[in-house]
């Protein structure tokens, strides 16, 4: 059987953990200690598009884990290099799936093993109501693809997918999967910024486009410019994001970034509206739309900052 690592077990890696436990050994490597103990203790249970529960066996301890054959990174593009320190040993000889937002991660990860790099992007979502119950709410495919420069053979990619679909879960294999992820870059950009900055969850607001006023504006200018920004950096797209758009606003599901924001916690824009931003500037073209939310975003970070140092400036 073979040994799996599931690095972060918020919403998504709980999905991927427990699919995942009923074909294989799956170790999760969290952050507290009380998660750790609850997924020993409880298992995962899944709801929503599928239901079952499974025993996995989860730590803090990166000393706890074995040398695993597959592994999925799934915390946010902004811890992957805190989570993928401690346990790159026991990748060395296994094939990893980036699954994060966003463009950069794969580099992280590459940087902190020997291990086979596997860039992934899913259209998947789910709810995490506990840290041992998650709502699987959209059943699409995770797309993933080798990472070039780790010389990831496609045959590695393969059986990455193919373990997934024994699963129970929808992926499908690229030899080239850059298309798959700047389609989903596409995508959370927009999405997750307007999110940030509105309040509103992924709702019906972000395709209306039937006034003025309507959000679907917005959103259809900023995937509009990042497809222009794709064809410049020589990605034909895999998927249309407006069309994912579209599909998404029916579900009505909080963004990421809005959680981040609703928290004051630091936001994942670096790897989204920043890399497209970073990328036009690269290939020679404009991106003002995407420049423009990502600077709009790093003040929303910047104020949090500010406010709190005026706090400790006036106790003090």
């Amino acid at each position: 059987m073979k040994k799996v690592c599931i690095i972060g077990c918020g919403a998504i890696g709980s999905l991927y953990a427990a699919h995942l436990a009923r074909v294989a050994e799956v170790w999760a490597f969290v952050r507290r200690e009380d998660h750790a103990r609850a997924l020993n203790r409880e298992g995962l249970r899944v709801t929503g598009t599928h239901e079952f529960s499974v025993a996995l066996k989860a730590t803090t301890n990166a000393k706890d884990l074995p040398d695993c054959d597959f592994a999925i990174v799934a915390t946010k593009a902004t811890q992957v290099a805190e989570s993928i320190r401690p346990v790159g040993r026991c990748l060395d000889k296994a094939a990893i799936l980036s699954a994060q937002n966003g463009l950069g991660s794969e580099e992280i990860i590459a940087s902190h093993t020997r291990g086979y790099v596997i860039r992934g992007t899913t259209f998947m979502s789910g709810t995490r109501h506990s840290d041992t119950h998650v709502q699987y709410e959209l059943d699409t495919p995770t797309w993933i693809g080798p990472f070039e420069p780790t010389g990831t053979p496609y045959l590695a990619v393969k059986e990455a997918a193919d373990l997934l679909v024994a699963a129970g879960l929808k992926a499908q294999a690229l030899e080239d999967a850059k298309p798959a992820q700047w389609s989903k870059l596409i995508f959370n950009a927009s999405v997750n910024s307007v999110s940030a900055l509105t309040g509103l969850p992924h709702s019906r607001h972000f395709a209306d486009e039937a006034k003025f006023s309507d959000l679907g504006h917005l959103l259809h200018s900023l995937i509009d410019e990042g497809k222009c920004v794709a064809a410049a950096a020589g990605i034909k797209l895999h998927d249309d994001p407006w069309e994912m758009n579209k599909l998404g606003a029916m579900t009505n599901h909080p963004p990421s970034m809005l959680y981040d924001v609703r928290h004051q916690l630091t936001t994942e824009i670096d790897f989204l509206s920043g890399a497209i931003a970073g990328e036009a500037e690269r290939a020679g073209v404009k991106a003002p739309l995407h420049t423009a939310v990502y600077r709009l975003i790093k003040g929303k970070e910047a104020a949090w900052k500010f406010q709190d140092e005026n706090k400790r400036a006036t106790v003090h």
